[in-house]
Order: C-alpha cells, then sequence, then structure tokens
C-alpha cells in the first residue's frame, strides 16, 4: 500500500517541540502561536532545476530550503522562531522525504526554530518554506535606510557559492579539500542571523545577497534613493576559490554569483568601531567594500578607475 500524505507528515515532520510560545503546531488546519509585539514574516520557493541542481542531494535539498528563509530573517535583524513548509513531490519516496527532513530540521534545530504546519501534494519538485521571526523592541533592518556617504560592507567571503555550484560537476574537483570546501557552501549556506541581530541599531541598511552582490545592493540603493561605488580589489575572496581559480573569475562569482547568503549593509562612518565590535560578538568576519554616492545603481572600481563587470546578477525572469 503506498504511503499517503498523512503518513509522511506524521512520519518524517512532526517533532516534539518544548516552545511555549507554540500553541497548536503540525495536524490542523492552523497552526496557533503567541507573540508579543512585530513580526518579521518571510517567504521563499525553490524549484528543482531552476533554483538547485535537479540530482541535489535530498538532504542538501531540505537544509537550503530553510538557510535562505533564515538568511532572510538575518537581513531583518529578526529572530527565527516557526516555519511552515509546502513540498510538492513527483513521488513519494521515502527515502528522499526522510533524507530532506533530516537536513531541514537538523538545520532548524541548530536555530530555535519549529516547524508548525504546512503542506504536502504531487508534482514537479518543488520546495516552499515560509518562516516567521521575532523583532522584541527593536526596530527591523531594511534596504531603506541607507544615506549618501554610508560605508558598504559584506559578511564573510563571497563568490564561493557560484563557484562551488560550477564544481558540483566536476570530478577532478571531488577530492580536492578547496573544491570540497566550496561545494559545501552552495549546498549547506551559513545563515548570519547573529550577525543581523547584532547589527541591529548599528548598520542603517542591509540584505542578503541571495542574487549576487551587484543586484543585491543595487536593491539597497534603489529603496535608498541613492548610489554606490564599491572597490573591487577589496572584495572579500575565500583562499579556497583563490587557489581553484584566476582572480578575474573568482571576482566574476563574488560580484554577480549570488547564493551566498551573506549579508550586504550600510552603516555611517561614525559607526566603524560598533561594526566592528558587533560581528566580532557574533563570531562573523566583516569587510568595508565601498560607499553609498549620490545618484542612482552600482559602480565598480579597480584602483580607483572605474570598470564594467560582466554580470549583474541573478535575476528570475
Amino acid at each position: 500500500m503506498a504511503t499517503g500524505e498523512f503518513e509522511l507528515i506524521a512520519r518524517y515532520f512532526e517533532r516534539p517541540s518544548d516552545d511555549r510560545d507554540l500553541l497548536l503546531g503540525i495536524g490542523d488546519d492552523a497552526a496557533v502561536v503567541r507573540a508579543d509585539g512585530a513580526l518579521a514574516v518571510a517567504v521563499d520557493t525553490l524549484v528543482a532545476g531552476v533554483h538547485f541542481p535537479l540530482d541535489l542531494p535530498a538532504e542538501a535539498a531540505g537544509f537550503r530550503a530553510l538557510a535562505v528563509n533564515l538568511s532572510d530573517m538575518a537581513a531583518m535583524g529578526a529572530e527565527p522562531r516557526w516555519c511552515t513548509l509546502a513540498l510538492t513531490l513527483p513521488d513519494a519516496d521515502e527515502a528522499w522525504v526522510s533524507e530532506f527532513a533530516d537536513g531541514l530540521l537538523g538545520l532548524a534545530e541548530r536555530y530555535g526554530v519549529a516547524l508548525i504546519g504546512g503542506d504536502l501534494t504531487r508534482g514537479p519538485l518543488t520546495i516552499s518554506v515560509q518562516i516567521i521571526g521575532t523583532l522584541a523592541d527593536a526596530a527591523p533592518l531594511t534596504r531603506a535606510g541607507g544615506h549618501i556617504g554610508d560605508d558598504v560592507y559584506v559578511t564573510g567571503t563571497l563568490g564561493d557559492a557560484a563557484a562551488g555550484l560550477a564544481l558540483l560537476n566536476d570530478t577532478a574537483a571531488a577530492d580536492e579539500p578547496a573544491g570540497i570546501a566550496l561545494k559545501d557552501r552552495f549546498l549547506r549556506p551559513t545563515p548570519r542571523v547573529a550577525a543581523g541581530r547584532a547589527l541591529t541599531g548599528v548598520a542603517s541598511a542591509a540584505i542578503d545577497v541571495s542574487d549576487g552582490l551587484l543586484a543585491d545592493l543595487g536593491h539597497i540603493c534603489a529603496a535608498s534613493d541613492c548610489g554606490a561605488q564599491i572597490d573591487v580589489e577589496h572584495l572579500p575572496l575565500s583562499a579556497e576559490i583563490l587557489s581553484l581559480f584566476p582572480l578575474n573569475v573568482a571576482e566574476f562569482y563574488a560580484l554577480g554569483g549570488g547564493d551566498d547568503y551573506e549579508l550586504c549593509f550600510t552603516a555611517a562612518p561614525a559607526q566603524a568601531a560598533s561594526v566592528e565590535a558587533a560581528l566580532r560578538t557574533a563570531g562573523c568576519p566583516v569587510r568595508r567594500i565601498g560607499h553609498l554616492v549620490a545618484g542612482t545603481g552600482v559602480e565598480c572600481r579597480r584602483d580607483g578607475q572605474r570598470f564594467a563587470p560582466a554580470f549583474a546578477g541573478y535575476t528570475h525572469f
């Protein structure tokens, strides 16, 4: 007898929770939570063959599906609390579902997030996760708070995920430590939740780098009614990407590759020491790469000279 929708949900997605604010979870028409103050809500949909390879391991698919949502919470300075899952499957492959659930729920446990409901349907593999976070008394970080003269920063290193995606089918890099590390940056990105919370009240604007630095910094510029100049020689590039790719290719991935899920944010120059202290407390590397200027869009410079990058980032249509 084929395994049904409710059996799959009960077997692989129902987990006990000690969250006192979760009043009603999986099993009813809606979940019920108790919240005191403002909530941050985000949703992301990942389509197989579009947002991730068709043969991506199920555990990595589950991990990434939640990680991209946790990154949205980080960009808002929110504390992630609950999520829902809408999963469309071509068939009821229990081995795949089990590994997927392990990836998603393992990451959820690490960040204190409870899966509280969702939906399971048949069709082309599609994963939608909605996440809900709390903001307590703090104002959220947004894209619209930047001011001309603010410094532009990024956390971590850029370009690793795009390089890792390019290496997924490269058998020569299969056992290479640098290649393994880069592929893992794509398969299992690190959401900068602690960094986002630490930057609340320090950063003026923020966004997560999902579609590429140029595209996402461009969103800050559009929302903040200004432009930006970045110095390409200041881009934070990992030792791994530089060991496997020429500098120009590494910069190409860093500027437009996407999927890094690092934070790009702005802060007034007077906040420089506070930025360093906040990110040190969060255990997160940070690099100043430019500043906001009058005008529109993002201008790249190398050694003070303007140049046009080959790729400006991912677009969905």
